[in-house]
């Protein structure tokens, strides 16, 4: 039994049982990961200027890059000040794109707490715990675990919480953001294929956030500037 099961049980509504550890490219999915952790955070000039060695990582690691040209392009020409902007409203404000993983399974809820904590005694079991004001089950975080720390855990968690980044997925190709390809390509570091509609993950996993508020302690939706960037 892995530590994640230990702490939250079977997986129950809004989750999957992960098949067990294998990953036939994983100097790939890594490249992947670390590549989608800095897509997904709060854009600024180093993230900029990280493009081009991005895009570099992912052709030497024989990733598909060109789901991420859109953002590539909107990234570049656009003045920073409203690339901020767009990405604080679709990401901070709008809950339609939440980044927080346990948001789509459980919503502000007590049972999300226990998730919450699951997330931080999986990344203390590593010897690490993330910096700054954010939530544990941000997915910049989860994605920078899998790359860097544990691929075996990483993958747990992304898989465990499959239908939260299919959703996400879903909603910003509904929402035609062009964020979309960094989902796209993150699931395909996992197993499966992934479903065309919000119905069909539904079907698998049945779940709606809850809407009970037990008032968790509120927190930056931002992920901060990480200690150590490098190109992935």
């Amino acid at each position: 039994m892995s530590l994640l099961e230990k702490l939250l049980g079977k997986p129950g509504k809004g989750t999957l049982a992960p098949e067990p550890y294998a990953d036939a490219r994983p100097g790939r999915s890594r490249v992947i990961r670390q590549a989608a952790a800095l897509l997904l955070e709060y854009p600024d000039e180093q993230l900029v200027e990280l493009i081009p060695g991005i895009r570099a990582a992912l052709a030497e690691a024989g990733a598909p890059a060109g789901e991420l040209e859109p953002l590539f392009a909107w990234l570049s020409s656009r003045p920073l000040p409203d690339v901020q902007a767009a990405y604080v409203q679709e990401f901070d404000l709008s809950k339609r794109h939440s980044l927080h993983l346990t948001y789509w399974t459980d919503g502000d809820t007590r049972r999300r707490g226990e998730a919450l904590a699951a997330f931080k005694e999986i990344y203390r079991s590593h010897g690490v715990l993330p910096e700054g004001t954010e939530l544990p089950d941000y997915l910049p975080l989860v994605l920078e675990f899998a790359a860097k720390v544990s691929p075996e855990d990483g993958y747990e968690l992304l898989q465990r919480y499959r239908p939260s980044v299919e959703l996400l997925r879903l909603a910003l190709r509904d929402d035609s953001l062009p964020y979309e390809g960094v989902l796209t390509l993150v699931c395909s570091t996992l197993p499966g294929v992934s479903p065309e509609t919000q119905a069909a993950v539904m079907r698998t996993a049945g779940y709606g956030p809850p809407t009970e508020t037990v008032g968790l302690e509120p927190y930056s939706s931002r992920l901060l500037p990480v200690s150590e960037r490098s190109h992935p």
